[in-house]
């Protein structure tokens, strides 16, 4: 059945399938209690990139300049995936961690809270 609009006939079909990625994925970020850094961040990542090269390499660009990032414990950190709480590989890539199209990965970092505890 066509869909019909004041704009002609509604376009079918899902313009952010993983099939128009090229070969990426999408990948949502968040890091809870650093509202400052704005919504989750979207990234069109190849799933056989390393968890290890998400942590240590895009995490500093995207985060670096905030100054929590500096005072991350990664030991204490947590992660949750698509709303479960999850423990990385970071051998392994995104496709064996369990992240696939448009999940959401959350970064909690106990006892920091953005900028001077705002939140931000």
């Amino acid at each position: 059945m066509t869909i019909k609009t004041n704009y002609g006939a509604y376009p079918l079909g899902n313009k952010d399938a993983v099939e128009n990625f090229n070969g990426n994925q999408l990948v949502y970020f968040a890091w809870d209690d650093h509202l400052g850094l704005g919504t989750a961040f979207a990234f069109p990542f190849p799933p056989e990139m390393p968890f290890a090269a998400l942590k240590g390499e895009v995490l500093p660009n995207v985060c670096g300049a905030h100054p929590d990032f500096e005072k991350i414990v990664w030991s204490t950190a947590t992660w949750i995936l698509d709303g479960e709480n999850f423990i990385p590989d970071e051998s392994k890539n995104l496709i064996e961690n369990g992240i696939g199209h448009k999940s959401l990965l959350r970064l909690k970092t106990p006892g920091l809270t953005g900028y001077k505890g705002s939140g931000s």
